[in-house]
């Protein structure tokens, strides 16, 4: 089997978990949507926001470090694998023992609604949340951090070992279990209750009707069951420390950290600061809005996701063959065609996934999906070109490229916020992943040249923005004619590839 023919088959099987996870967790958007206010959902936003920020904090880079170090010391997998479990375990109680003290004040300095302290009076549902609201919001998410951190490794070793079947499994029960609970809280236990079935008497006692707490509760309980999914792979550790292969580590994973962390203030930050930037009187209301339309756009970043999840292993694998280079530039060329008809996929069939949000006062802001979208093809783009810095052991530069990237979602988030609410945010990550894509490329190319197409790519990137363009604000989002351009578009690099797929088909 060919190279290119694997990878695509890792990816797949990768992308087809995701993908289905994604897809149930994108489900909840129209309940959320429907059953909560617009403020009542910037609360969801803005406290998941903060914990994907605390994720990579919790994960320390020691995923792409732990893959890393099983190509380097291939015979000494045991080893890497107890050293990285073992680090992340540790941060992760250090982080607990620094923010358990402090809980009051985490909830105070989170809670949006704090805004009315100095006279202000928040609008919709989330005027009513309480600061004990928020401090339950604060021990559920400390603890999904926690436990979310020890899983981190387990699923590394998973895919590592090319078990993608039994990683997919894991998450996609994950998510069922999430969804099912969310479900129970939002509409199940009011259906009981209206109808006095059995138990009402009890349920209604504590239940509260509204709570957006029940969907971090849900998280809770499916991060819990999860990490007992992986005991199999827990039970397999042995807290035997390598202090020089941990020097090492440590070394190699902090500079991925802090590009980590640069990267989710880029995905994160905007909505953060729309809370802090507007007035208080509609900055819930807002980054709800930005929230919900950012959702449309998940169908790419799953493509993204799935793309990273087969391949990392898969670079680092190969990165000691002799055709190692034009492989991953093959790989460049067929990401870019795939994420470039994805995009405009997304934007010519607006006017259909905006009914996945069923309540008509978040399509207010559909404008910013065509920036997003875009920004999540940099993105994808940027994570490809990445192998030449994690291969080279260079990862100061991917450290270098995120913190350029998270300066400029900041200074300009905070420059046109104030003016331009939502639209500055959408712009502003766009520009941020295309400085990232630029910056990896050119330095790449000088310190780790891959034989990338340019011109091709370019070609391909350059015809789908004039496509959205023409379709998105030209066609006015008819469905008809955009899709009529999809069509000629996927065609057009059907038959300029024509020949490298039968090439690539033949080989076995």
């Amino acid at each position: 089997m060919s190279t290119a023919k694997k990878f695509a088959g890792q990816t797949a099987v990768y992308g087809i978990t995701t993908i289905a996870g994604r897809v149930l967790s994108f489900f909840l958007t129209p309940v959320y949507t429907k059953a909560y206010a617009t403020g009542t959902y910037g609360i969801l936003t803005t406290m998941f926001s903060y914990v994907s920020i605390l994720n990579a904090v919790m994960a320390f880079g020691m995923e792409t470090t732990f893959f890393r170090y099983l190509n380097k010391y291939e015979n000494n997998k045991q080893r890497v694998y107890n050293n990285a479990f073992a680090s992340v375990f540790a941060i992760t109680i250090i982080f607990l023992l620094l923010t358990l003290p402090f809980i009051g004040h985490i909830a105070d300095y989170i809670n949006v609604s704090s805004a009315t302290k100095a006279g202000h009076k928040l609008s919709g549902t989330a005027a009513g949340t309480s600061h004990s609201d928020f401090v339950h919001y604060v021990n559920y998410f400390l603890a999904i951090l926690a436990i979310d951190a020890w899983c981190v490794i387990p699923f590394a070793k998973i895919r590592a070992e090319g078990r993608p079947g039994r990683y997919g499994l894991i998450k996609i029960i994950n998510i069922a279990i999430f969804i099912t609970l969310n479900l129970i809280f939002i509409w199940g236990l009011p259906f009981w209750l209206r109808h006095n079935l059995a138990g009402s008497a009890w349920i209604s006692g504590w239940y509260i009707k509204g709570w957006v707490g029940y969907v971090f509760l849900s998280n809770l309980v499916a991060s819990v069951i999860t990490l007992v999914l992986l005991l199999p792979e827990l039970l397999k550790i042995k807290f035997r420390i390598d202090r020089k292969m941990l020097v090492e580590m440590f070394t190699y994973s902090w500079p991925v950290l802090i590009a980590n962390l640069s990267f989710l203030v880029n995905e994160n930050a905007d909505k953060l600061m729309l809370g802090w930037l507007l007035h208080p009187n509609i900055a819930l209301r807002e980054v709800g809005i930005y929230g919900a339309c950012a959702k449309i756009s998940i169908f790419l970043s799953i493509f993204v996701q799935a793309f990273r999840l087969g391949a990392e292993p898969f670079f680092f694998s190969h990165a000691k063959n002799k055709n190692a280079v034009q492989t991953y530039a093959r790989i460049m060329n067929y990401f870019v065609i795939t994420v470039c008809v994805i995009f405009i996929a997304l934007i010519t069939n607006i006017n259909i996934l905006k009914y996945f949000i069923p309540n008509r006062s978040y399509w207010v802001g559909l404008d910013v999906v065509p920036p997003l979208v875009f920004g999540y093809v940099s993105l994808g783009i940027y994570m490809n070109l990445s192998v030449w810095y994690k291969l080279s052991d260079q990862t100061k530069y991917g450290l270098y490229i995120s913190g350029i990237g998270a300066i400029a979602t900041i200074v300009l988030n905070v420059l046109f916020i104030p003016k331009y609410s939502y639209m500055a945010s959408a712009w502003t990550s766009l520009i941020a992943y295309t400085i990232m894509m630029v910056l990896s490329y050119l330095w790449g190319q000088k310190n780790y040249p891959i034989p990338y197409n340019l011109k091709k790519n370019l070609s391909y990137i350059i015809s789908s923005i004039i496509i959205v363009f023409v379709s998105f604000y030209i066609f006015k989002r008819n469905i008809f004619a955009g899709d009529a351009l999809l069509i000629l578009y996927a065609l057009a690099a059907f038959y300029f590839e024509r020949n490298d797929l039968k090439s690539i088909l033949s080989k076995r």
